[in-house]
């Protein structure tokens, strides 16, 4: 069965954070727009740990209240690393440059990302949810696009807009259209992750801080959740999971790895596990593009980097807020879209480029003395929890700490040089085993 073809202003392809972030503003702005959601919500997503800026978000969305009653209260970041012993240091919000952002939420995503593909459609989007884009037929003007999609019922559906937005995720629909998706060639990784029940937490105010534990083969997220279970996940190099015996299960496998990390397998020593153990490869990539004469892609759909910061839910919103006053001017005010497209693609850049400098870094010997032994000379410190707290697209001023912060990091990494080239050798003969895996059979 096939519906009537039926136009809209915008079409949202995905009804996760940036997509249902994009339809809010531009429903609330009297454009009509529909959202093609693939899945069903709640539906189970990973990513739980969100940042002190996600918050002032939520709040323009009218979702504060909503997200606050769903969190556990997330005040810092602690970092645990095998060769200082398995100390632990903890970065606290409250720290930061700017004060008024003490805290962030963790969330589980199949409620999270429901609250906000619901509040879309009460500013007026129109939700399809069980709605797959499955193509996108550019007008040669430029002027409109035609999506054919596919409902779970096995109805087709041909749905017109002036606009298209690609909200995908790690489908990433547009990029593969346009072949501009690429490996990330100066970082890859793969994760492991499941749920478990009774792990043990910090006491009091610090029992929901997500900790990072490093380990020999990449590191391990923690990340407790208000009903009681706590995410678990594994980031690796793609290699390591080509390690796993033949026979060997995800899960055994995975309980294999997490017993490679003493300090997390403590924490995890009475603990049960209470979801099906997930793995993905492919798990760092970026596009070319990020927008066309009458489309634009959004968060992961454009790029998706290592969360060893927890900056996925952010950067998304955030593209999305961005995304839609570029859409509002190329539509209200043609003359000056080429311009309003072009500050699009600026901003939606620099969230990864500034966060991707650190993650490129993080499994360094130096990158994990700096983190274990902070220091604030110039505010470097401060500048750093900004990052952390993802405060990076306001008007702080932490750009020249960061700088000097940089500076530190090159100056300390040349004195150990030994440990920096032994360090350098290992990631590039990972990234080229990465890049093996990833190229085609001849």
């Amino acid at each position: 069965m096939t519906e009537a073809t039926q136009a809209w202003d915008v079409a949202v392809i995905g009804g996760g954070p940036a997509g249902s972030t994009a339809a809010t503003l531009l429903a609330g702005r009297g454009y009509r727009v529909r959202v093609l959601e693939k899945a069903r919500h709640p539906r189970f997503h990973i990513g739980e740990s969100l940042l002190p800026a996600n918050l002032r978000l939520f709040e323009q969305l009218g979702v504060a209240d909503e997200v606050r009653r769903i969190g556990m209260v997330k005040l810092a970041a602690e970092f645990v690393s095998p060769q200082h012993d398995g100390r632990m240091q903890r970065f606290l919000f409250a720290d930061a440059w700017d004060k008024s952002m003490p805290s962030a939420y963790q969330v589980r995503r199949s409620e999270l990302d429901e609250i906000l593909l619901r509040n879309a459609a009460r500013h007026g989007a129109e939700v399809s949810e069980g709605c797959r884009a499955r193509e996108v037929v550019f007008a040669a003007d430029g002027a409109s696009a035609t999506i054919h999609a596919e409902h779970d019922d096995g109805r087709s559906e041909t749905v017109q807009a002036r606009f298209v937005v690609d909200a995908s995720g790690r489908d990433t629909l547009l990029a593969n259209h346009f072949k501009t998706k690429r490996r990330n060639e100066r970082h890859n990784s793969s994760a492991l992750y499941a749920h478990f029940r009774h792990a043990q937490r910090n006491p009091g105010e610090n029992e929901g801080n997500i900790t990072v534990f490093w380990f020999e083969h990449g590191w391990f997220w923690f990340i407790p959740l208000v009903d009681g279970t706590t995410s678990i996940g594994a980031v690796v190099w793609p290699a390591y999971l080509r390690q796993r015996p033949k026979g060997t299960s995800v899960e055994a496998f995975f309980r294999d790895t997490i017993a490679l990390c003493a300090p997390l397998a403590e924490r995890l020593k009475d603990a049960k596990l209470v979801s099906e153990v997930h793995a993905t490869g492919n798990y760092s990539y970026t596009g070319e593009m990020t927008h066309g004469p009458n489309f634009l892609l959004l968060g992961d759909a454009f790029a998706f980097i290592d969360p060893v910061f927890s900056s996925g839910v952010m950067l998304a919103m955030q593209s999305a807020f961005a995304g839609a006053e570029a859409i509002d001017t190329a539509l209200a005010h043609p003359a000056r879209a080429q311009a309003a497209l072009a500050k699009f693609d600026r901003d939606v850049r620099h969230g990864p480029r500034e966060f991707s400098w650190f993650i490129y870094r993080m499994t360094s010997p130096t990158m994990r003395n700096l983190f274990m032994g902070p220091r604030n000379p110039l505010r470097m410190k401060e500048a750093l929890l900004s990052l952390l707290a993802g405060d990076i697209f306001g008007k702080t001023p932490i750009w020249h700490s960061l700088r000097a912060f940089k500076g530190v990091y090159y100056v300390t990494a040349a004195l150990d040089f030994r440990n920096s080239l032994r360090a350098w050798r290992m990631r590039r003969r990972n990234l080229s085993e990465a890049e093996h895996m990833e190229r085609p059979a001849n």
